[in-house]
């Protein structure tokens, strides 16, 4: 019986070419197929490695449907490697169906660990690492951004967030309003790369900088966000900021429950400070 193959998740440059692993050259140039999201982009970076190997297309978008081929070659005794453009695989990155229909046929996956941005945004950013928390993209909507960031305004790990360039802005500007105007903050684009920068400052400084410098809405851009101060009691202006952010888009009953959720504060005593908000606003409320 022909022994298994096996998978090896193999981690890219994020930019500098200088930063692949000599054990992923090595990988990467006896495996019997090379599993990437982009085969062009991976096609580039294996040619610059001196490298051939057949590529294999998987993305979001055909993964599933890839899986089951590459799982059968690899229970047939072939080594296949899995890359994504840059980095890490898996991390905002396809593969996650590919590992566990591998792990699940008892295929051994193997890491080949290296390049990734939100490591190394965070070990540049001078915020607390000893605890964080990976949010990836948050949603291109403004209304689901806002409402996912006044989740997290209490989160007390340090967050690492990834975003477009086009929407760099208003994401500073909304966890500016939803965390603080104050709260710490770093801007890290194009780590490695020929014109990495990383800005330090507030949100609301980093939010007005991202409005009056194009280069910082420029090139791949990892944000990272201090966590919220440990208090032994909730600051009693939390449920009103968190409200007028969730009332934007929600009803005040939905609001409520949600600021009760996010603040620990009285799900009633919330309901009735989004009536005040309301009045104050000279909205009408709507019937519930």
């Amino acid at each position: 019986m022909t022994p298994a193959g096996r998978l090896y998740v193999v981690a890219t440059p994020i930019g500098n070419l200088g930063d692949v692993t000599a054990r992923a050259r090595e990988v990467l140039g006896r495996v019997a197929a090379v599993a990437a999201e982009d085969t062009r982009h991976t096609g580039h970076l294996l040619a610059a490695l001196g490298i051939s190997r057949p590529l294999v297309s998987l993305h979001e978008h055909n993964e599933r449907e890839r899986v089951p081929a590459l799982v059968a070659r690899m229970q047939a005794g072939e080594d296949i490697a899995i890359v994504s453009d840059a980095g890490t695989p898996l991390v905002s990155d396809p593969g996650f169906h590919l590992v566990r229909a591998a792990a699940w046929a008892g295929i051994e996956v193997l890491a080949v660990p290296g390049a990734c941005a939100l490591v190394a945004a965070l070990s540049v950013a001078g915020l607390p690492t000893d605890r964080f928390c990976f949010e990836g993209f948050l949603p291109a909507r403004a209304s689901a951004r806002r409402s996912r960031l006044a989740e997290l305004a209490q989160e007390t790990r340090t967050m690492v967030f990834y975003e477009a360039p086009q929407r760099l802005a208003d994401f500073l500007a909304d966890a500016a309003v939803a965390c603080g105007a104050a709260r710490r903050a770093v801007v890290a684009r194009e780590l490695t790369k020929l014109h990495e920068r990383v800005y330090h400052g507030t949100l609301a400084e980093l939010a007005l900088r991202a409005l009056e410098d194009t280069d910082l809405r420029r090139g791949e851009i990892v944000v990272v966000v201090a966590g919220a101060e440990k208090t032994g009691q909730q600051d009693g202006a939390e449920p009103g900021r968190v409200l007028r952010i969730l009332l934007k888009s929600l009803s005040p009953s939905r609001a409520a429950a949600l600021t009760a959720e996010i603040t620990g504060a009285s799900r009633n005593d919330c309901y009735q400070l989004a009536l005040q908000i309301g009045r104050e606003a000279g909205a009408e409320t709507p019937l519930e």
